[in-house]
């Protein structure tokens, strides 16, 4: 498989386990305060999703309050994940590689 190919596979499978990760700690975020206090999971989750969260306050205007950066930042993931599928099926089409 070509090299440029498997380099977009990878950068979609990190975005993938980065959108999983704040998806899953959004979940413990809504059991409540108790839930979260001292909570490994949500503590890995946190520290795993934290530069992504970062660098959508960096782009982001002022104006945005930080409660909606981790939606945002969801929704950056989620469009990120598309266009890296829509660029790896270009890839193989053009390459004319069976990618799945």
């Amino acid at each position: 498989m070509p090299t440029e190919i498997v380099f977009v596979s990878m950068l979609r499978a990190l975005v993938e386990v980065a959108g999983l990760m704040l998806l899953l700690r959004g979940v413990l975020w809504m059991c409540g305060p108790k839930a979260r206090q001292g909570n490994l999971v949500y503590d890995m989750f946190t520290i795993g999703v934290t530069p992504f969260i970062r660098f959508t306050r960096a782009i982001s205007p002022r104006a945005v309050r930080d409660p909606y950066l981790p939606a945002i930042t969801f929704a950056l993931l989620l469009g990120l994940w598309v266009g890296l599928g829509l660029g790896q099926h270009a890839l193989c089409v053009a390459r004319e590689v069976q990618c799945t």
